[in-house]
């Protein structure tokens, strides 16, 4: 970790007003990360999804809201809300939703992480600027809260979202 990144771990999310933070979060799997950036307010916000809906154990999402896409994400946004952001601003990004583990389709965590996301979205009336999801492969993204930018590493590539 460098000076003035925060770590966002698997099932974590973290907002930011610090204009020279980086918000990171590593080995994005099946799971789904949100980017969102208000470029307006200077709000930033990054999210680590574990599990698509909260349903399948409502007391750890109680505990834990990051942990599953749908409560998680709610509470990206209510945390993004909190410092200033408004939906007519806000800059969203979707990473992730691989299938590495299912490699038989069965479960398809990385798609149904994606598809509970984009409804989430949806139903708050945020469109998504841009995503990197699916194949196989891990991601770490890099959301620098002051410009936004949002730096995707896969495969040894490193692109901008």
């Amino acid at each position: 970790m460098t000076v003035g990144e925060h770590v966002v771990g698997i099932s974590e999310y973290a907002v930011s007003t610090d204009p020279s933070e980086t918000l990171v979060t590593y080995s994005l799997g099946s799971c789904v990360g949100l980017a969102l950036h208000d470029p307006v307010a200077g709000v930033a916000g990054l999210l680590h999804a574990m599990m698509p809906v909260s349903k399948s154990n409502p007391e750890k999402a109680r505990e834990n809201p990051a942990m599953y896409v749908d409560t998680g994400a709610s509470a990206l946004l209510a945390g993004v809300f909190a410092l200033g952001a408004t939906r007519a601003n806000l800059v969203a990004k979707v990473i992730g939703a691989a299938s590495q583990v299912d490699h038989g389709q069965m479960f398809r965590i990385g798609q149904r992480n994606h598809a509970v996301l984009r409804k989430v979205l949806w139903k708050n009336g945020i469109l998504i600027a841009a995503e990197d999801t699916g194949g196989a492969s891990s991601r770490t993204v890099y959301l620098e809260v002051g410009s936004g930018r949002t730096i995707v590493k896969s495969d040894g590539q490193t692109r901008e979202l």
